[in-house]
């Protein structure tokens, strides 16, 4: 019985991983475009910590 940290075969984490860095790059160039905004700020900042998450779950293999 696969435990609840286990990735289905179906859930790649790399891929996971993927979108979150592309999301985090757009969001970085919007913030370079329109400057400083907490909101964007706050997007960044918790894009950031879920590839921290990725990354440690995966065993740095992104």
């Amino acid at each position: 019985m696969p435990t609840p940290s286990e990735p289905k075969p179906e859930q790649d984490p790399t891929q996971a991983a993927e979108h979150v860095a592309s999301a985090h790059r757009i969001l970085k160039e919007l913030q370079q475009k329109v400057g400083d905004h907490p909101e964007l700020g706050e997007a960044i900042t918790k894009l950031e910590m879920a590839l921290n998450i990725l990354a440690i779950k995966t065993g740095g293999l992104l």
